[in-house]
């Protein structure tokens, strides 16, 4: 008897050998079939599923729930083994960094995690990517060997996936530059390329988007009677939404200046129309001039924007008459036009905010004071060679700090007659 028991036991114990072969075989089956999906460029939500279905129906696993990160901040369960929708509600969010590596899951109190024996944590580049939460072991079972086993197997899925995330990421990124890119190129058509210049007048503008595209806006009109009209605006936000409004405005700024009204008119005519496209969300600072040659009087509307500067050898003056910003309301309660007679050869210099937002290596901002005084300084430059010598100096004020915002330079010199 004692012979036939050595026997029996020999043969169990090769049926439990040929067992254990059998599993390590579909293992490295299931492995093989994972990598060629993945060679193969199958989706996240496919590669999810083979995961879920080799953890479920092959290797016997009874509790399972996979969190993957969905963004910077949040996570999301990607797929569960024997959890009710009601228990995955549970947020663990607050839970998660805790666990920075493999870890047994003893007397946890949380709803969803106390259903679970263990937690293997997936790093990439040493930044969790993933975390699987694992239960339902049975004592006879080889914990041990099972979650090694599934350790691997989530970190080659959730790699994977993590490139695919990194990868699709990488690709908006471009396609948003791309884009960016001939948004700012369509803007940068409405800007006006060459500013007039004659034995009057000489104008040169500096246009500067902080992201490509912006909300920033100057531009001329001359008409048949000699009369000269130049503005300069700032639209409230930045980037596209801004670029957008901005292409909208110059559009109606030519449509209503062409009608040669009065400038108040005009301006109530520009504030309704902003508001009725922004329904009061967006506002405008504004100036706008318009200069006759012929009796050298210059009128002018400022809609809230930074006082432009008219410098002539007497002169000394800042245009800041008109009204309050365009677009917040719909009917301006008040519109005073501004006007001067300019003296001799004159400069009026007029800007965006974003100038002024400028900041040095210790924090301080450019002072209106300092493009008053290079203003009264070199009022007789010509003014592109003005304007070259105010962006000198305001790339050295400023060092390696970065623009925090879209500004516009319009310099309009006046020739004495």
């Amino acid at each position: 008897m004692s012979g036939f028991s050595e026997i029996k036991k020999g043969l169990l114990g090769m049926e439990a050998l040929e067992r254990e072969l059998n599993l390590k075989q579909l293992q490295i089956n299931r492995l093989l079939s994972i990598t060629q999906a993945i060679n193969n460029n199958v989706t996240a939500d496919g590669l999810y599923d083979m995961y879920k279905s080799f953890l479920g129906w092959e290797l016997g696993v009874k509790k399972m729930a996979l969190y993957v990160r969905e963004n910077e901040e949040g996570w999301r369960c990607a797929g569960a083994i024997g959890m009710t929708d009601e228990l995955l509600k549970a947020d663990i969010s607050s839970e998660l960094p805790k666990y920075t590596r493999l870890k047994n899951l003893e007397d946890n109190e949380h709803p969803l995690i106390s259903q679970f024996d263990v937690v293997i944590p997936v790093l990439h580049k040493d930044n969790p990517i993933a975390y699987v939460f694992i239960g339902g072991f049975r004592e006879d079972e080889d914990m041990y060997g099972k979650v090694q086993f599934i350790t691997a197997i989530t970190n080659i899925i959730a790699v994977a996936i993590e490139n695919k995330r990194l990868f699709k990421s990488q690709l908006e990124q471009e396609r948003l530059k791309r884009e960016m890119e001939l948004a700012g190129e369509m803007q940068r058509m409405l800007i006006p390329k060459r500013l007039p210049q004659n034995s009057h007048y000489d104008l040169a503008g500096v246009y500067r988007p902080q992201l490509g595209v912006g909300g920033d806006y100057f531009d001329y009109m001359e008409f048949d009677d000699g009369k000269l009209v130049f503005c300069v605006g700032d639209i409230s936000g930045k980037g596209v939404a801004a670029a957008l409004l901005m292409a909208n405005f110059q559009a109606n700024f030519h449509t209503l200046i062409a009608k040669r009204e009065a400038l108040d008119s005009f301006i109530h005519d520009l504030n309704t129309t902003v508001n009725r496209i922004t329904e009061g969300d967006k506002f405008i600072t504004f100036f706008i001039a318009e200069y006759d040659p012929a009796t050298r009087r210059l009128q002018y509307v400022n809609a809230g924007h930074n006082p432009p500067l008219l410098v002539s050898a007497d002169q000394l003056v800042f245009l800041n008459k008109g009204c309050t910003i365009l677009g917040s309301f719909k009917a301006l309660p008040e519109v005073e036009i501004g006007a001067v007679t300019i003296e001799g050869n004159a400069v009026i210099f007029a800007y965006t905010d974003g100038l002024t937002d400028l900041r040095d290596a210790s924090g301080e901002f450019l002072n209106e004071d300092l493009l008053h005084h290079f203003v009264r300084n070199n009022y007789l430059m010509p003014p592109m060679d003005f304007n070259r010598l105010l962006m000198e100096k305001i790339e050295r004020f400023k060092g390696d700090q970065h623009y925090p915002d879209d500004f516009t330079i319009l310099t309009c010199r006046v020739f004495g007659g």
